[in-house]
């Protein structure tokens, strides 16, 4: 690999290891072992260098995510399978989750990272759609949306209270309660 892919997975292990406000150029260079330099030769700053790597993260994870079957059961059942692997994620990478809610934050001061994110939302939105309701078209991307939204609170409380946070199985209840009372 070159300095410019060192960097990249330098940051990855960064953001997992001491999440985004507290990992350092010094941190990655160290991670990455390549020169203070490469960082804004390759990526500009080390704030763009964070969010490629967290966008890259993110997408790796999205594919993981995906893994379960469209076509594998009835509409319960892939989405129970797919709340399942999103929930044991949140165990399984907290500190891809920390450094996601860290990186939010970090985009309210800065609209280039701000439109960046935005864009992967919106990509993600649009594959959770696709992916859990086939063939839904329009009504899929607001499906994936409010699945997002759903990802994004879950997770928060699963960061912060493992315990008590909602199951696959609650989450689906309560999906199902919803729809019930719409």
């Amino acid at each position: 690999m070159g300095h410019r892919e060192d960097l990249l997975e330098g940051a990855k292990r960064c953001l997992v290891e001491r999440g985004y406000s507290r990992t350092t150029a010094r941190d990655i260079v160290e991670a990455s072992h390549t020169n203070l330099g490469s960082i804004g030769y390759h990526y500009g700053t080390k704030d763009k260098l964070l969010l490629q790597a967290m966008v890259e993260m993110s997408g790796e994870l999205a594919e993981r995510m995906m893994a379960v079957d469209p076509g594998a059961g009835d509409a319960g059942a892939r989405l129970l399978a797919f709340w399942e692997g999103m929930i044991a994620s949140f165990r399984t990478d907290p500190g891809l989750w920390r450094a996601n809610l860290e990186i939010l934050v970090q985009t309210l001061h800065d609209p280039e990272l701000r439109s960046r994110l935005a864009d992967t939302h919106e990509r993600a939105r649009d594959g959770l759609g696709r992916h859990l309701t086939p063939g839904a078209g329009a009504a899929g991307r607001a499906a994936g949306s409010l699945h997002f939204a759903l990802i994004m609170g879950v997770m928060t409380q699963h960061l912060i209270d493992p315990d008590r946070a909602p199951s696959a199985a609650e989450v689906v209840d309560g999906l199902r309660a919803i729809s019930g009372s719409a």
